[in-house]
C-alpha cells in the first residue's frame, strides 16, 4: 500500500499533463469545434429570450409539474407541438476563463487524488510500470469520461459529442496512467 502523501508528485504532474493536453484538444485541434450548433436566427432568438430575464441555471421547456404532470395530456401536447428544449443559461458577459481554467485544474488534481487512492491501495511500492498504468489508467478514465454518458442517455446530448469527450477521457486517462507509472515509488 502507498499513502496519498507519497503520491503528491504524480497527482500534480498528471494534472498538469491533462491540463495541457485538454488545451491542445480544445484550442488547437478542430474536432470539438462542431460540438454545438448555431440556433437559426440567433439574434432574433436572443432578443425573444432576453425580455424574460432568465436567471442563470438549467431549464427545461416544457417543464412538467412533477411526475404526475409528465403524464398529463396537456404536457404531452406541449411536447408534441415543440420545441422541446434543455438549456443552460450562463451569466451575461464574457466568460471568466481564468476561473474556469483554475476549476478545471482543480478537477484534474481531484481525479489524480482518486487515482492515487485506488492505485495506492491496490499496489505496493515498487510495482511494475504496467501494473500501475492499468489501475491508474482505468480509474482516471472513469473519472474523466464515464459520467458524460448519462447526459446523452437522459438529456439527449449528441452521441458524437459524448464519444469525442470519451476519447478525450481516454487520452487523459492514459496520460495520468503514464505519469503514475513513471513516478511510482520504488520499493
Amino acid at each position: 500500500m502507498v499513502s496519498l502523501a507519497a503520491l503528491w508528485l504524480p497527482i500534480l504532474v498528471s494534472a498538469v499533463f491533462v491540463f495541457v493536453a485538454s488545451s491542445i484538444l480544445h484550442m488547437v485541434l478542430p474536432y470539438h469545434r462542431g460540438d454545438y450548433r448555431k440556433v437559426p436566427e440567433e439574434s432574433s432568438a436572443q432578443d425573444a429570450l432576453r425580455r424574460f430575464g432568465i436567471a442563470p441555471g438549467d431549464y427545461m421547456l416544457p417543464a412538467p409539474a412533477g411526475p404526475q404532470g409528465a403524464r398529463s395530456p396537456e404536457f404531452i401536447e406541449k411536447l408534441t407541438k415543440g420545441p422541446v428544449i434543455l438549456m443552460t443559461v450562463l451569466p451575461n458577459g464574457p466568460p471568466n476563463f481564468p476561473a474556469r481554467l483554475a476549476l478545471w485544474f482543480l478537477y484534474c488534481a481531484i481525479v489524480g487524488v482518486f487515482v492515487a487512492y485506488i492505485t495506492g491501495r491496490a499496489l505496493p511500492p515498487g510495482s511494475s510500470y504496467l501494473e500501475v498504468f492499468r489501475f491508474a489508467g482505468c480509474t482516471a478514465f472513469m473519472g474523466y469520461a464515464l459520467a458524460l454518458w448519462q447526459n446523452t442517455i437522459w438529456y439527449r446530448r449528441a452521441w458524437t459529442t459524448t464519444f469525442k469527450s470519451t476519447v478525450d477521457g481516454l487520452i487523459y486517462g492514459m496520460l495520468t496512467a503514464g505519469v503514475f507509472g513513471w513516478l511510482w515509488p520504488a520499493a
